[in-house]
């Protein structure tokens, strides 16, 4: 079955049991809303690291689908075919 690959930066892997890579098997488009529900269902420290109560996207994160940022896109409701990958990256802040 195809799947779609979420790529997870090293500050995130371990909320995601170790892993850096988390696959969602897809037949056809998903959102990443839904995207993001598959993959962060057994990981719920990850899923609240990735967004809100709300449900919206934590400021400091961003998703990148084919290179694009999903906010300049259409949101959670921007779309991933099988076979493509999404790319999290966490904002790191210091000083």
């Amino acid at each position: 079955m195809p799947e779609i690959s979420v790529l997870l930066p090293s500050v995130l892997a371990p909320l995601a049991g170790g892993q850096s890579v988390l696959t969602a098997p897809a037949d056809a488009a998903v959102t990443i809303e839904g995207l993001l529900d598959s993959v962060t269902g057994k990981f719920p420290a990850l899923s609240r690291r990735l967004r809100d109560e709300t449900g919206a996207v934590r400021r400091y994160v961003n998703i990148y689908v084919n290179g694009n940022e999903i906010r300049r896109l259409q949101g959670l409701g921007t779309e991933v075919s099988p076979g493509q990958e999404v790319l999290i990256i966490q904002s790191v802040a210091g000083g």
